[in-house]
């Protein structure tokens, strides 16, 4: 009997398990279905809806680095479908309205048959795919991809939801399409770039298809795909847009918020290195002209620098003023800091803007705009392509003060000169890149001439604006790296003496890659070598990492100034 009990209870005990296990198995399916089916559903499984969140420019990026999954849900497929029965109201009632049963530009005036519509939109990606030059990265390629997307998916452009599914299909999938970098006056949308961006809906142009530049008809025939029917209007909200200078800028945003961080620090190196005081970063100075950048850099070198051996060791020198690339770096870092604040600002607006035309608000409202013009980034780009440079420009001056010999430096950075030129000639690339980046700051948002026979009789230019920051940067990111080596060469002179533990750490991740240089080499792969870890993010990265466990504060804690 003991022991029939001993067994029902068992029995019990085992089946009570299982209903526990089952309990917690419906609780946790219900929890993940309240997530799937949430408007939070961003905030909790890491996705993001194309046409009804908030893009940022640290979203679009992780969207196109794959960490940050995008998606057409039900909500902007209603949208989408709503206004695509729009356009076909409008063809099927033969009421006349622009780039959907007309001509485009000057030829607004032409009326095209309910029967050629299609065959219209076909053509228009044939006729505008004019671009010349190297094609752009694949990334910017990419990025104008998500960006085209989300603008569409807002629900005002009349496209089919299979457009936009292709369009994904592509980005998912690293098929990103081959265009080239010229042609687009920055107005009427980025034309050719924009054509060529989407010719391969249709069956033609080029992708890179697993590393490889390939015809599109080869990609669909392996992927056994179709080419896509546009239907009316489609082909003209594809290439009236902006999302040629908005890639653009969202890539020189990422890219200059680098430089900036990396400025910071390699400025704090050269002012220990040429033992400078840290007396004009003092915060009560900064609050006395509350730039908000000026007061970030201040807040930044104060921690970079905070308990320096080196500084503490020349605090009685009698040494009344530093030369102004090192008493001004918040001034002029910060500067540029607030240039690139605003771009950021206005790139995220654009981020989520439509900007096709015509807008169609219904069946019986459509308004043909100008919302495809480019002078809203075009102005904030040019500026902050001075601001760049401007960075570039104050880099190379501390570099030249490293090479003068004095403060207790040996000249040019080597004890014995004559026979070494030491670090001479790096400051002569230097030089001849802030002179490159100057010849660029002829600002192209000034200049606009007309196309399209007078229609189109101002221009942005903003696709050229959007190129030459990043060409600056291209530049800019050298001429750190050339003074990041030569910080480096400076302050082992001050030995045994260190450095703040941040600005050693620093120190010590370059010599990683680049060593002390007792005597002449070619200096060309050092610079290679630190420029690297420079434009792949990493010395930035790294130092921040180590900053955070010192218990140091580098970021602005308004967040203004972070990607996010």
């Amino acid at each position: 009997m003991e022991r029939r009990s001993d067994h029902f209870c068992f029995l019990i005990g085992k089946h009570f398990n299982i209903l526990i296990s089952v309990r917690y198995f419906l609780l946790a399916f219900f929890i993940v279905h309240a997530q799937l089916t949430s408007p939070y559903q961003s905030h909790f499984m890491n996705v993001f809806h194309y046409g009804t969140d908030q893009l940022t420019i640290g979203k679009i990026i992780a969207i196109a680095n794959g960490s940050l999954k995008a998606v057409l849900d039900e909500p902007a497929l209603k949208k989408i479908n709503a206004s695509q029965r729009h356009v076909q109201q409008i063809v099927a009632d033969n009421r006349t309205v622009y780039g959907i049963n007309t001509g485009f530009g000057i030829l607004s005036n032409k009326s095209i048959s309910p029967e050629d519509t299609r065959t219209l939109q076909h053509k228009i990606l044939q006729s505008h795919s004019v671009g010349v030059g190297d094609p752009i990265p694949a990334e910017i390629a990419k990025l104008m991809m998500i960006s085209k997307v989300h603008s569409l998916a807002q629900g005002y452009s009349g496209v089919q939801p299979e457009t936009l599914q292709r369009i994904c299909w592509h980005i998912e999938n690293d098929i990103l399409p081959v265009v080239p970098e010229k042609g687009s006056v920055g107005a009427s949308g980025d034309l050719a770039p924009l054509a060529h961006l989407f010719l391969p809906l249709i069956g033609l142009g080029e992708c890179y298809y697993k590393g490889v530049r390939t015809n599109t008809a080869i990609i669909l025939k392996k992927e056994n795909k179709n080419p896509i029917q546009l239907g009316p209007k489609e082909g003209l909200a594809l290439i009236n847009g902006t999302q040629f200078i908005l890639s653009y800028a969202v890539k020189g945003i990422q890219r200059m918020h680098n430089c900036l961080e990396a400025a910071d620090i390699i400025g704090a190196m050269s002012l220990e290195a040429l033992t400078g005081t840290k007396a004009p970063f003092d915060e009560r100075l900064h609050a006395l002209r509350p730039f908000q950048g000026n007061i970030l850099v201040a807040n930044r070198l104060r921690e970079l620098l905070h308990d320096s051996a080196i500084m503490q060791s020349h605090v009685d020198c009698g040494r009344v003023q530093d030369p102004y690339s090192l008493r001004c770096m918040p001034q002029v870092h910060g500067a540029s800091r607030n240039a690139w604040l605003h771009l950021k600002d206005l790139t995220e607006t654009e981020l989520n803007s439509v900007t096709d035309n015509p807008i169609l608000l219904g069946a019986n409202d459509t308004i043909s705009g100008g919302n495809f013009h480019g002078q809203p980034l075009a102005l904030p780009l040019d500026y902050a392509c001075f601001a760049a440079a401007e960075i570039g420009n104050i880099s190379d001056r501390r570099c030249y003060l490293l090479l003068e010999g004095n403060w207790g430096l040996p000249l040019l950075l080597m004890k014995d000169v004559g026979l070494n030129s030491g670090f001479m000639i790096p400051q002569y690339t230097t030089a001849a890149l802030v002179t490159e980046n100057k010849t660029l700051c002829f600002p192209a948002s000034a200049d606009s001439i007309p196309t399209s026979l007078g229609q189109e009789d101002h221009v942005s230019m903003g696709s050229i604006s959007g190129r030459k920051l990043n060409q600056v940067l291209d530049n800019l990111e050298y001429i750190l790296a050339i003074e990041l080596m030569t910080a480096c060469q400076a302050i082992e002179f001050r030995r045994p003496l260190k450095s703040s533990a941040i600005l050693e750490f620093a120190h010590d991740y370059v010599r990683q890659f680049v060593g002390f240089a007792s005597e002449d080499r070619i200096f060309a792969k050092d610079i290679n070598d630190i420029k690297a870890i420079l434009s792949n993010f990493s010395f930035v990265s790294k130092v921040n990492s180590f900053a955070q466990t010192t218990g140091a504060n580098l970021q602005d804690t308004t967040e203004r100034f972070q990607i996010l």
